[in-house]
C-alpha cells in the first residue's frame, strides 16, 4: 500500500481519489472546503487537506510523506505546480493539460530522479498510449483522433455540459490547433475546419480542429499526417462563434463602473452555471482512433479503437471522469508496481509503447467498465 497524494478534488480528481482508495492511503487536497467536504462524504476512507498549490513552499512541504502525487489543478496553475512536484523530488502523474510544453521540464525531472508521466487522461491520453504502442507494430501514415463528451439530454443554446472549469473549455476554443499534414505542422484557428460524423448510439456529431495533439507534435513527427478533433453536438460551434467573434473570450482587462474584469472571466462566470454538469446528470464519451500504416510484411493495416462510455449510477461518476481519470490512475498503479521506471517527463506516448504498460492499461480500464473496441482491416 503506497501513501498518494491528489492535487485537485474537482470531478475528475475526486474521481481518481476514490479509485485509488481501493489499493492505496489516499489523501484530497483542495483550496476550496465544500469540493473537500463533499468528497468525504462520497468516500470515508479519503482523507482531505485544504491547501493552496500556489503557496510553493506550503506544497513541497505538504508532499512530503507522499511515495506518489496526482496532479489533477485547472490548467491555467499546471505548468508551475508540476515545476514544484519536480523540484520537491516527487514522481507524479499529471492530468491539469496546461498549455506549455511539458518536456521542458525533462532534463529537471532527470536531474531530480523523478518519473513524471503527463497528459494522462483520455484525450490527450488514452488516444497517446494507443498511437505509442502501434507506432511499435506499424510503420504509421496516419492518426485520427476524434473525441468528445456529451450531455445525454440537450439543452438549448449550447447542447453542452462541462465537468471541469469552464475556462479549461474556453481554452479549447481559442488556443490555435496544430496538426499535421503531408508532414509539415500546420496551424488553423480552433473551431475551424467543422464537419459532420456519425456515431452509433449518439447520432450525427460536429468535429472541428482543436490543439489536442500536444507532445505528438514532437515526439511522432515521422507521422505524416496526424489530426486531433473535438466533439459536440450540431450548432454548438455556431454558437460558441458568436461569443468568440464578438470578444467574450477577450483576457484584456477592462473597467466597468470601476471594477476590472477581463470578458474571459465574466463570460467564465456565466458559463460555469450553463454548462456545470450536474452531481447525478447523465453524460457520455466518444472516442474513435483511427490509424494507419504498413505492417512488417508491408500490407497496409487500419487499425480503430472505439469509445461509446455512459455515466456511472451506481457510482454516480460522470462518464468523463471515469474515462478520464481512471486512466490517470491506471498509470499510478503501474507506475507503483514497476512496469514504468524511467526518469524524466514522459507523455503517454512513451507509456504505450511498452506492451506491458498497454495492456495493463486497457485491463485496468476494462475491470472499470471503460471499455474500448477495436476493429481492424
Amino acid at each position: 500500500m503506497s501513501n498518494i497524494i491528489v492535487l485537485g478534488a474537482g470531478m475528475v480528481g475526486r474521481t481518481m481519489a476514490i479509485d485509488l482508495t481501493k489499493k492505496h492511503q489516499v489523501t484530497l487536497t483542495d483550496f476550496s472546503d465544500s469540493a473537500l467536504q463533499e468528497s468525504k462524504q462520497k468516500c470515508k476512507a479519503l482523507h482531505t487537506l485544504k491547501l493552496d498549490v500556489t503557496d510553493k513552499p506550503a506544497l513541497q512541504k505538504t508532499l512530503i510523506p507522499f511515495d506518489l502525487v496526482i496532479c489533477a489543478v485547472p490548467g491555467f496553475l499546471g505548468f508551475n505546480t508540476l515545476k514544484s512536484i519536480i523540484e520537491a523530488k516527487k514522481n507524479v502523474i499529471d492530468i491539469s493539460f496546461f498549455p506549455e510544453n511539458s518536456l521542458e521540464l525533462d532534463a529537471l525531472a532527470k536531474q531530480n530522479n523523478v518519473t513524471a508521466i503527463v497528459d494522462c487522461g483520455v484525450a490527450p491520453g488514452m488516444g497517446n498510449i494507443i498511437l505509442g504502442y502501434y507506432n511499435e507494430q506499424l510503420k504509421l501514415t496516419d492518426f485520427e483522433c476524434l473525441v468528445g463528451g456529451l450531455p445525454k439530454v440537450k439543452k438549448w443554446p449550447f447542447n453542452y455540459k462541462a465537468p471541469f472549469s469552464p475556462v479549461d473549455v474556453i481554452e479549447e476554443y481559442t488556443r490555435p490547433a496544430r496538426y499535421i499534414e503531408n508532414g509539415h505542422i500546420v496551424i488553423k484557428e480552433a473551431l475551424s475546419d467543422v464537419e459532420h460524423v456519425d456515431f452509433d448510439g449518439v447520432g450525427t456529431l460536429e468535429s472541428f480542429n482543436s490543439d489536442g495533439l500536444r507532445s505528438l507534435v514532437y515526439t511522432m513527427s515521422h507521422i505524416k499526417n496526424m489530426k486531433e478533433k473535438t466533439l459536440r453536438y450540431p450548432g454548438h460551434i455556431e454558437y460558441i462563434n458568436v461569443l468568440k467573434s464578438s470578444g467574450f473570450f477577450s483576457a484584456e482587462k477592462m473597467m466597468i463602473n470601476g471594477i476590472e474584469m477581463s470578458p474571459l472571466e465574466f463570460s467564465s462566470k456565466i458559463l460555469f452555471n450553463e454548462w456545470k454538469l450536474g452531481a447525478t446528470e447523465e453524460e457520455l464519451t466518444v472516442m474513435r482512433i483511427t490509424l494507419k500504416g504498413t505492417d512488417k510484411k508491408g500490407q497496409e493495416k487500419t487499425i480503430v479503437y472505439h469509445l461509446h462510455d455512459v455515466y456511472c449510477p451506481e457510482t454516480k461518476t460522470s462518464s468523463m471522469a471515469r474515462t478520464t481519470g481512471y486512466t490517470a490512475t491506471a498509470a499510478a498503479n503501474l507506475f507503483l508496481d514497476g512496469l514504468f521506471t524511467d526518469k524524466g517527463v514522459f507523455p503517454p506516448e512513451f507509456v504505450g509503447k511498452e506492451e506491458g504498460c498497454f495492456d495493463y492499461v486497457l485491463n485496468y480500464l476494462k475491470d472499470r467498465n471503460v471499455i474500448y473496441t477495436k476493429t481492424s482491416k
